[in-house]
């Protein structure tokens, strides 16, 4: 784990992230600041240690209403808090580096957060049609049902099947323009 600077490295990681590792005052002295330990206070939002930003949108499968096009991915971005752990560059350019959704990349620079489509609390051993692999576990304020398909995550295809942002993803690994019909969203015809 690095400290506050977001590259000195701190405490080692071990088996286990405790609660304090992300929800920790924003100048804590386990991590190089000069305040409390533990949970007593930070200037960002659910008493996080550092920056993290949710995606939002007014309703799922909606446009995100809150992107952040071309993140700084330093201690002063929006995702700092994940890169407390990951190295937000590497992750960034994932899809060259080392096979990963071919999208990443895109959806990362187009502004999305980490959090509409990975959980930061962990996964049981099954959750219904989300895998848990890589903490995929879509936010549900964010995304919504393609059509009739239920939410899904595909590790071996490496597709989604959900409606975001407006588009239709489709367990093939096409993507359409979603339309909204009586509480619905499916793929338009065109």
């Amino acid at each position: 784990m690095l400290d506050l600077d977001g590259s000195t490295p701190g405490r080692a990681m071990g088996t286990q992230i405790f609660c304090t590792d992300c929800h920790n005052s924003d100048d804590n002295r386990e991590f190089g600041g000069s305040g409390p330990n533990g949970p007593h206070g930070s200037r960002w939002t659910h008493i996080l240690e550092r920056r993290y930003e949710f995606s939002r949108s007014v309703t799922p499968g909606a446009q995100i209403s809150n992107l952040f096009p071309s993140p700084d991915l330093s201690v002063n971005g929006p995702y700092a808090l994940c890169g407390k752990c990951h190295n937000l560059s590497t992750v960034e350019n994932s899809t060259l580096q080392n096979g990963s959704w071919p999208a990443h990349y895109k959806h990362i620079n187009d502004g999305f957060s980490c959090s509409a489509c990975h959980t930061a609390h962990g996964m049981g051993a099954s959750s219904g049609t989300i895998t848990g692999e890589r903490l995929v576990n879509f936010d549900g304020n964010v995304v919504a049902e393609n059509g009739s398909s239920p939410i899904s995550y595909s590790h071996a295809a490496n597709t989604c099947v959900l409606v975001c942002h407006g588009v239709a993803h489709n367990a093939d690994g096409t993507v359409g323009k979603a339309i909204a019909r009586k509480g619905l969203w499916s793929r338009s015809k065109h």
